[in-house]
């Protein structure tokens, strides 16, 4: 019998829901919490003006706590629907499901997650996928698990045969095995025609070991959207000078340029002597909206520009990130779209 044909969608395709989980006292955000808890009442209203918002909790009593903040900053209940789950961290973009669409239904892709090369404790987060799917949130899936560290901020796709990502994030995940390997890898798993490869560009504050979605991003098949340095007084200046060349000469599947817009660069943030990722790139896709991290920097408003000129189509909303980037991620981190179908709308409990 012929296995039935899946394939990985593009973020701008239309989706049921948006994940998150929210942080409390036993994560690492637990000495800023209060600040981080109004980003993420701020995120989770971005979202729930689009779509339905599956916000992940701890426990009941977090869960009572997280629907009070939300009621009252005027947030409709009948747009988020929690659910009650064990995690060690909330950056549900790297320890949650990449979900692949099939005539049958959809396959969620349950990779390794080691905390990006076993750097933090992550036991619960290896586990959300399989907790999350035991809970029956999903609608028409199968759950499959993937014997392969892989992260999904560290991975683009343009819906429509390529991936794109970095080759210094690949290689420390998995550091004895070969480009052509990984890449054959992953093209089979997540049914992709083919993997470009960036080998230039990260970011101070990254502990990602340069996630793709910190760097560069598709706005459509023909287009990639990425974070530019021109400060030649940065540390940052070279490596993403080299990124862009890089970009410029990829091709499209019809070996065409990429259409390139590049993202302004904000001043540098410095939090207790420690320089923060405060990237652009790192901007989430909603049905009918791109939510931009903003990092109360002018270059916001560049930023707002650039991305309304990639994605003439969509509202851009910005959404304060400064107090994530803290935890070395912004809001694109936090976040994993779930496609069209896999949850039914408006589930609340």
């Amino acid at each position: 019998m012929t296995a039935p044909a899946l394939r990985f969608p593009a973020e701008w395709e239309l989706q049921s829901a948006v994940l998150v989980a929210w942080p409390h006292a036993g994560t690492d955000w637990a000495t800023r919490l209060a600040d981080v808890e109004t980003s993420y009442v701020a995120l989770i209203g971005a979202i729930a003006r689009f779509e339905t918002v599956v916000v992940c909790v701890a426990d009941d009593d977090l869960r009572r706590h997280a629907a009070r903040l939300l009621e009252a900053a005027g947030i409709p209940a009948a747009h988020v629907h929690f659910v009650q789950v064990e995690y060690d961290d909330t950056w549900l973009r790297d320890s949650g499901p990449i979900s692949l669409r099939g005539d049958d239904g959809f396959r969620l892709l349950d990779f390794r997650f080691n905390a990006w090369g076993d750097k933090f404790a992550a036991t619960r987060d290896d586990r959300l996928v399989k907790a999350l799917f035991a809970q029956g949130i999903f609608h028409n899936a199968q759950r499959e698990r993937i014997d392969f560290a892989l992260e999904g901020g560290a991975i683009e796709t343009d819906g429509a045969g390529t991936l794109l990502s970095t080759w210094y994030c690949l290689r420390a995940r998995h550091p004895d095995l070969d480009r052509g390997t990984i890449e054959s890898r992953l093209c089979a798993t997540l049914r992709q025609q083919r993997l470009l490869w960036l080998d230039h560009g990260a970011l101070e504050g990254d502990d990602t070991d340069a996630h793709i979605d910190t760097l560069a991003r598709f706005a459509d098949p023909h287009t990639i959207v990425y974070q530019a340095c021109d400060d030649p007084n940065d540390a940052h200046h070279d490596a993403l000078q080299r990124m862009a060349i890089e970009l410029a000469a990829l091709r499209t599947l019809a070996g065409k340029p990429y259409r390139l817009f590049p993202l302004p660069w904000a001043r540098p943030i410095i939090d207790e002597g420690r320089r923060l990722a405060a990237s652009y790139a790192n901007f989430l896709i909603v049905n009918g909206a791109v939510l931009m991290p903003a990092y109360d920097d002018p270059s916001d408003t560049i930023a707002a520009s650039v991305l309304e000129r990639a994605f003439p189509d969509r509202e851009i909303v910005p959404v304060a990130c400064r107090s994530l980037i803290w935890q070395n991620g912004s809001l694109h981190c936090l976040t994993m779209q779930l496609p069209d179908g896999l949850i039914e709308a408006n589930a609340n409990d």
